[in-house]
């Protein structure tokens, strides 16, 4: 609000800093001038001072005199200083001119401290925002500083692969003149395109460089740190001037003084110089952006790929570059697929597969190879081979070296061989005095077993007693390769078998020495003399006839001489020096494997070296588990076996098969891994003999063999994988050409409902040898009507086979001859046909009977009698000398003299 009563006299401006007065156009009245162009007037009266006296009377109020200049005013305080508290208000004091001003009242006094503490706010503001602008312009700079570092680290990169493809592409220009005669062509083909190379590089030195926004920084005036000089009313508000750098000044900013009196800014780093592009450094290449597009005289030019495109589309064909040769070293294991050879090599499948039909091996990329054709087709290629073996990660495992001092002596181990019934069995039990013959089906050992007994000499034995029979030779040829001695048994009312051979050659092979036992010497028809005569034939002489072949006459079923059987064993051993480190990991044979549905895999093994704990890790074939359990052969939990010690092992993840090597290891991660690696080898191994074919007439003759084949499929499950091989072998000797058998399944333990869904799937039969089906198997076989077999006898069983598989023999045909018949003259009857008047020349003709037509000793027709007649009557048969006629069945082209043979055809059953 503005009151002008008194213009022309001085004029209040208050600021944020000072307080200043000045004249003003209107007298009577002070302005107040604030910061941002605001602006106050207040009025100043002035009062004339009259006495009054004593009677008189107040007069009307004087005119107010002219007004006169007031003298200036000083300064006033500075902003910062705080607000004056209000006083009461006093009387106007009058100046010496006689000019009266008038005191700030309280209201007054309070708009004007918040006038000032709202601008020292809003300064206070400025000063923020100030700052934070600087922060962010420094940032700014920082980060476009790192784009053009790299912009240029990109250039040299992008320069130097032009350098290497300039030059490669001059390399293969050379030597493409070189191999077809064009040096001359190349020559001036180079020399025309220097100057246009030359005049491109000008184009690009002279190109003018983009222009930057020129470099700015905050200026403010310097002056005394006081308060800021009264902007006038209407004045524009202060801007910000950012004057461009000067090549003279080094400094990277110029310091500006804060608002307020505050030191100078932090000094940010200076920008670096803009290079000038010259023809030897070529232009930068950076970022594509809005602002770069806009700036005047940047222009772009076509790229070198977009150049080599169109020459391509100008001549027609793209440059070819020749492709240089990787030479590898490719690594071979023992068997490896087409795809993966191909892979190594960094060859196409179809190249690798080209090579192989060249050699003559027929293979896809999924089919297995060998080592050696691996190698041959990579040195074909002209790559280095490597052969590798993945057993590597079996060294280590078994025979291990050990010194002799840490051998210390160990019981031998004593295999029991011979024909079947010979008493092997008994004699053992006798040994033992225990009764396993009785836990035996039919009285025959069909198991493999293991006992450890003390001989009369203090010293312990360990016997492995095999069975006789014929179809458990692989058992018995275990059992030599896990003994130290062989005791041959020989019946003293038999003789030698087959089986007792047999047993000689498996202890030859395996290099051990022979011990003959001849059993049965209280029978009245023992021939001692015989045996040993009968041994000769096999170059095995006894003692008692001069060699040096160690003979016991024994009888199980007296006791007779079994203890000196026990010295001669040990005296034997003695000989030997059998020797073995009990203080190191374990190491055996599996003798024996089951599936025991109560426990689980359980395994029989002969601990050979070291000495195997409960919580070992141990491996055997594709299996491993650790100890849980071992058992004696007594049933007894042990702690530990040491060596030529029997146990049984609980804790394998599978049942290992028989015959397998067992190793303690140190970790579980190593076992799995040998684990893993004999998996797949076992399976590699099946898939590679698989696809293995004869060539040539061998793979035809095979094939026409096993074309019409008919086969028996079985799903064959026992109590040990002992018996469970003997079967599989067997079964697989009674077959022939036209029919055999085809194992689905194989293993050891109880028949289970799996079993049974895969037997009904392939139409086969469940034999169950000394196991019994599940529950859930007995189920599944009564609703897929699938046949279950059980057996405890292994004759038995071959037997059943046998005869079911004869059944599926086809029958022979035999032909028997009747007679025959020489035609004398053709008849035609209406509604009949040509009849034929024959005479029986030899036998007799029957009617129903086959018959064949011969012209000149050439058979015309084969088929049947239709009709026989004697005169007028039909007849069943004519004899020789006799005149018949005789018709054919759907034949008619007969003539006078041919022959009429009549023979009757009988099948007969066929047996293996």
């Amino acid at each position: 609000m503005t009151d002008t009563k008194n213009p022309g006299d001085k004029t209040l401006t208050a600021t944020p800093k000072t307080l200043t007065l000045k004249r003003s156009s209107e007298s009577g009245m002070v302005r107040q001038s604030f910061s941002h162009g605001r602006s106050n007037a207040v009025v100043v009266e002035k009062v004339k001072r009259r006495v009054i006296g004593p009677g008189d009377k107040p007069s009307a109020p004087a005119a107010p005199s002219a007004p006169r200049p007031a003298a200036p005013q000083a300064p006033a305080a500075r902003s910062d200083a705080p607000a004056a508290p209000s006083r009461p208000a006093q009387p106007p004091r009058s100046s010496g001119s006689g000019m009266v001003l008038r005191t700030l009242t309280s209201d007054e006094m309070g708009a004007r401290a918040q006038a000032l503490a709202g601008a020292k706010q809003r300064e206070a503001e400025d000063r923020k925002r100030a700052e934070d602008e600087a922060r962010t312009r420094i940032l700014r700079e920082a980060e476009e500083e790192r784009e053009r570092q790299a912009a240029a680290a990109r250039k040299r990169e992008e320069d130097a692969r032009r350098a290497q493809e300039e030059e490669a592409r001059r390399r293969a220009e050379a030597e493409a003149a070189k191999r077809f005669g064009e040096e001359q062509a190349a020559a001036a083909q180079t020399s025309a395109a220097a100057p246009e190379r030359a005049e491109r590089s000008e184009q690009r030195s002279d190109r003018p460089a983009p222009q930057r926004p020129t470099e700015r920084t905050f200026e403010r005036p310097a002056g005394p740190a006081g308060p800021r000089p009264p902007r006038p009313a209407g004045a524009p508000s202060p801007t910000f001037r950012r004057p461009a750098p000067t090549p003279e000044s080094d400094e990277p900013m110029r310091a500006v003084r804060r608002p307020g009196g505050g030191g100078p800014r932090p000094a940010t780093p200076a920008k670096p110089e803009r290079v000038t592009r010259t023809p030897a450094a070529p232009k930068e290449r950076s970022r594509l952006t809005l602002a770069n597009a806009n700036v005047a005289g940047e222009d772009r030019t076509r790229s070198v790929a977009s150049y080599r495109r169109r020459v391509q589309r100008m001549t027609g064909k793209g440059h070819q570059e020749p492709k240089e040769k990787l030479i590898r070293e490719v690594v071979v294991p023992e068997t490896i697929t087409v795809q993966e050879l191909a892979n190594r090599m960094s060859e196409r499948a179809v190249d690798v597969t080209r090579l192989l039909m060249k050699q003559g091996v027929m293979k896809k990329i999924t089919d297995l190879v060998d080592a050696d054709t691996a190698q041959l087709i990579a040195e074909e290629l002209g790559h280095t081979v490597r052969r590798v073996a993945e057993s590597d990660v079996e060294e280590g495992l078994f025979d291990a070296p050990e010194s002799e001092d840490a051998l210390k002596p160990r019981p031998p181990v004593v295999t029991i061989m011979g024909h079947v019934d010979h008493g092997k069995t008994s004699l053992l039990d006798a040994i033992r005095h225990t009764n396993v013959v009785r836990g035996e089906a039919g009285g025959i050992t069909q198991h493999i077993g293991a006992y450890q007994v003390t001989s009369p000499l203090g010293g312990k034995i360990t016997f492995i007693d095999t069975p006789g029979h014929a179809a458990f030779t692989a058992m018995r040829a275990r059992g030599a390769k896990s003994t130290d001695i062989v005791v041959l048994v020989v019946a003293a009312d038999d003789g030698v078998k087959p089986q007792t051979a047999e047993a000689v050659n498996h202890a030859r092979a395996a290099g051990v020495p022979i011990i003959v036992a001849i059993n049965k010497i209280d029978k009245p028809e023992a021939n001692i003399q015989r045996v040993r005569t009968d041994l000769l034939q096999y170059e095995l002489q006894v003692e008692s006839l001069g060699g040096e072949t160690l003979e016991v006459e024994v009888s199980a079923k007296e006791g007779t001489n079994l203890d000196k059987l026990l010295e001669v064993i040990q005296l034997q051993a003695e000989i030997l020096e059998l020797k073995a480190n009990p203080d190191r990991p374990a190491e055996g044979s599996v003798i024996e494997a089951k599936l025991d549905r109560g426990r689980g895999p359980v395994a029989t093994v002969l601990v050979q070296r070291g000495t195997l704990r409960q919580g070992d890790i141990v491996v055997a074939g594709s299996e491993w588990g650790r100890v849980r359990v071992l058992v004696n052969d007594q049933g007894e939990t042990v702690p530990e076996a040491g060596p030529s010690t029997p146990v049984e092992i609980l804790g394998f993840n599978g049942a290992p098969e028989a015959g397998d090597r067992l190793a303690v290891v140190e970790n579980e991660a190593r076992a799995r891994e040998i684990a893993e690696y004999r998996t797949r080898q076992k399976r590699e191994q099946a898939a590679a003999r698989a696809t293995v074919r004869v060539s040539g007439l061998e793979e035809m003759m095979s094939q026409i063999k096993t074309a019409g084949r008919k086969e028996l499929p079985l799903v064959i499950k026992g109590d040990v994988q002992g018996s469970v091989e003997a079967i599989v072998q067997a079964l697989e000797k009674i077959g022939n050409d036209e029919v055999g058998v085809r194992v689905l399944l194989s293993g050891a333990g109880g028949i289970t409902e799996s079993d049974v869904i895969l037997a009904a799937a392939s139409k086969a039969a469940v034999i169950g040898f000394n196991v019994r089906a599940l529950k859930e198997a007995r189920d599944a076989a009564e609703r897929s009507g699938t046949e279950i077999r059980y057996y405890n006898i292994i004759y038995d069983l071959v037997d059943d086979i046998k005869s079911t598989m004869s059944g599926m023999l086809s029958p022979e045909r035999r032909e028997e001859f009747l007679g025959n018949a020489e035609i004398k003259e053709i008849f035609s009857v209406s509604k009949v046909g040509k009849i034929a008047g024959c005479l029986v020349t030899d036998g007799v003709v029957q009617k129903g009977a086959g018959v064949r037509l011969i012209r000149d000793n050439v058979v015309i027709h084969e088929g049947k009698l239709a009709t026989l007649k004697r005169f007028k009557d039909d007849v069943p048969e004519v004899r020789a000398g006799t005149e018949c006629g005789m018709s054919f069945e759907n034949y008619q082209d007969m003539r006078a003299g041919d022959v009429i043979e009549c023979y009757r055809v009988t099948e007969v059953q066929r047996t293996l």
